[in-house]
């Protein structure tokens, strides 16, 4: 995700903070602002969201780390203005283990605020009135943090068992339906439930908060791209490169100018290029270094393609080729038989297969 500060790493996962993480700090300093406050009062405010969002990595951190028990890696997670997002190279297919990974991060939740309440003295704020609480809470003090803490957690855990994608309840609910009905259809029946609380988020949101608007989007988009995912996944599931891979491409030599590159890419309908040198793989030439060296008509493809490449073998599954899309945001890739090239696969040629493939799904 661009524009993300690397805060640090934790068993070998990345903590990173996007930029858009600065609206909401400077949302709360508006707001305090607004109700009075001063500056002692705004750098409370700012303090309390950030220890909140520490809460929100270890949310994550105990997805990520229940996820590496079933041999599944994290990345990085990314803390975000509406939370963190763990970003796992793939979810567990099997339901148990789904289930497990998506209760991990409430759980972590859950526990913090036990944790907390073993220093909250509970009985005497069960006779404030709400005002007076909420007072309280808006106070310096130490018994005021862990209190907001406390709700804090509480909050998170039930926000995040919503049974919508991607919310961790969404993936309970997938996982318990799966047991019984399989993924495919599990999914089908979570995302739709997902897309209808979007609406009613989306609603609520023009009534009352427009924040609300921001999450209904989030939740409807999660969930669509969720059905699709797992519809593609089972459409391709058991076919291998060799039935989707492109044969009729046009293989380049590193001492081809760019101007070749180009009228080749003007006379065709290729835009990425595998470079061959005694037929053997060089290197691939991307489309995004085509275009950015157009200008220059002399330039030789040697200095501007890329070497550190993946080849895939004609017998790999489709499915590992799209966790390596995902994964490595590379879309093309040569594929060899027996160490010698026989062709490309990119994610058109792909999306075509699984075109031709889905009829029973319509």
């Amino acid at each position: 995700m661009k524009g993300a500060l690397h805060l640090g790493t934790i068993s070998g996962i990345k903590i990173e903070i996007h930029w858009t993480f600065s609206f909401l700090i400077i949302w709360v300093v508006f707001l305090d602002i607004q109700k009075g406050g001063n500056i002692n009062s705004a750098l409370l405010n700012v303090l309390l969201i950030l220890i909140l969002f520490l809460c929100v990595v270890l949310h994550e951190l105990g997805h990520a780390l229940t996820a590496k028990r079933f041999g599944i890696g994290t990345r990085k997670i990314t803390l975000l203005p509406i939370g963190g997002v763990a970003l796992l190279d793939k979810m567990p297919e099997k339901p148990g283990q789904e289930l497990l990974v998506a209760l991990a991060g409430p759980a972590v939740n859950v526990v913090i605020a036990i944790l907390l309440s073993l220093f909250i003295p509970f009985k005497s704020y069960f006779g404030m009135d709400p005002s007076r609480l909420e007072g309280f809470l808006n106070t310096t003090g130490f018994q005021s943090l862990l209190l907001f803490l406390f709700i804090a957690n509480i909050m998170l855990a039930v926000f995040n068992m919503i049974p919508a994608f991607p919310m961790d309840g969404g993936r309970v609910f997938r996982a318990l339906l799966s047991f019984k009905l399989g993924r495919v259809k599990a999914t089908e029946i979570a995302s739709g439930l997902g897309q209808i609380l979007a609406i009613l988020f989306f609603m609520l949101g023009v009534l009352f908060n427009p924040f609300l608007i921001l999450i209904a989007l989030f939740i409807f988009v999660g969930a669509y791209g969720e059905n699709q995912m797992v519809k593609q996944q089972s459409i391709l599931e058991g076919h291998i490169v060799k039935e989707a891979m492109l044969t009729k491409i046009t293989f380049l030599h590193p001492s081809n100018t760019m101007e070749e590159v180009v009228n080749t890419v003007l006379a065709s309908t290729e835009k990425d290029f595998v470079i061959l040198e005694n037929n053997k793989i060089a290197g691939v030439l991307y489309q995004k270094d085509i275009i950015k060296n157009a200008h220059n008509p002399s330039i030789l493809i040697k200095d501007v393609m890329q070497t550190k490449i993946r080849t895939v073998d004609v017998s790999l599954t489709i499915t590992t080729i799209l966790e390596y899309i995902r994964n490595e945001k590379n879309t093309f890739f040569p594929v060899t038989s027996k160490n010698e090239v026989v062709g490309a696969i990119d994610m058109t040629n792909i999306s075509e297969f699984i075109v031709f493939k889905s009829e029973p799904y319509k």
